[in-house]
């Protein structure tokens, strides 16, 4: 049974309409309300459909400590040598942001939602009248917050990166007990950025089969690719990190989309989905003009009537007003009934 279509800010998830595009503005905003206003006026420009907070505080987060696992040691990281509570502390939303934010999301067209961290992250978002709710790859195992959030009622969106599947059925089963009724499931890589040899979107059609949910992809590669190549594998939502420049620094911006790259992907995945069609034989609508234009059999020389067809008189040509080039073969040998000039398509009438 294929999960239920639903609206989100008045586009239709599902399987009949283009993927929904989402812009995750993380840190990007550099701790400045300006610069996060201009992201949402840059998503909106782009004809991005949602745009995506996170909303947490250090303190939310995380201990303040500087010591063992409280601090990035991973040499690869982008973040190696920082610790957890400062990373969150200037990646952080600040709370009194969301409403300026989300308003300005409104009057652009945007969906404005956010990923909530905790409980009181959803209490809070439940006050300014949040439309739907994303839970992080990293909380995907937290039932918790998953039934807290479910409990509004609203979609939620989940990803589902270093899940096992045995993690993801008790998530969802969580959800769907809790009252959730739109779930859907994003196939995620949790490396900042991801590798396209990492990204396995095999798995999307296998979620959506498995748990009977919509899918999409939640993305952390370089470029349009993954993204543009999930909506032939069944993705409805592309969500995908966002800033004005990549130059301009933050803890976010060597894996986030600039504007002109949200543009193109927001064209390019809705293309890829209105490429998909239906199963098709044969010459579409469109097509038809075309048949004049295959190969066919025609007179190459002027002959006589009696005279026999041979492969100087005979050929598979351009355009396609005569027999279907198959025919070559059993017409070779065989007499034309009268006068032929080169040009002539090749009918059975005209064969003796």
């Amino acid at each position: 049974m294929a999960p239920r279509d639903f609206v989100l800010g008045g586009r239709t998830i599902g399987p009949s309409h283009p993927p929904f595009v989402i812009a995750e503005m993380s840190g990007n905003h550099n701790q400045s309300l300006s610069r996060a206003l201009a992201i949402v006026d840059a998503a909106a420009d782009a004809g991005a459909h949602g745009l995506k907070l996170q909303t947490y505080t250090a303190e939310t987060m995380t201990l303040d400590l500087a010591d063992g696992a409280f601090r990035i040691t991973d040499e690869k990281s982008l973040w190696s040598g920082r610790t957890l509570f400062d990373l969150y502390r200037e990646a952080h939303t600040p709370w009194a942001w969301h409403e300026p934010i989300f308003a300005r999301c409104r009057a652009r067209g945007l969906v404005g939602f956010s990923t909530p961290f905790d409980d009181t992250a959803v209490d809070f978002l439940e006050s300014l009248g949040a439309p739907a709710y994303k839970i992080a790859s990293f909380e995907n195992t937290d039932l918790p917050l998953i039934r807290r959030v479910a409990r509004t009622g609203k979609p939620m969106i989940m990803s589902t990166g270093m899940a096992e599947v045995g993690e993801l059925a008790e998530s969802v089963a969580a959800a769907r007990a809790a009252g959730c009724e739109d779930l859907v499931l994003l196939k995620c890589t949790s490396t900042y950025p991801s590798s396209p040899e990492n990204t396995h979107l095999r798995t999307i059609p296998h979620l959506a089969q498995l748990f009977d949910v919509h899918v999409g992809l939640s993305d952390h590669t370089g470029g349009l690719g993954a993204a543009v190549a999930a909506v032939a594998l069944g993705a409805r939502m592309i969500e995908k990190h966002f800033t004005l420049a990549r130059a301009d620094g933050g803890v976010d911006s060597a894996f986030s989309l600039e504007p002109a790259e949200l543009a193109a992907l927001v064209v390019e995945s809705g293309r890829a989905h209105q490429a998909l069609g239906q199963v098709q034989y044969g010459p579409t609508t469109a097509e038809r003009p075309s048949l004049a234009y295959r190969r066919s059999l025609y007179v190459a020389r002027d002959m006589k009537a009696g005279e026999v067809f041979t492969p100087e008189n005979l050929r598979a040509v351009r355009p396609g007003f005569g027999l279907a080039p198959k025919h070559y073969d059993a017409l070779l040998g065989r007499r034309v009934r009268r006068d032929a000039a080169i040009g002539t398509p090749v009918s059975w009438e005209l064969v003796d």
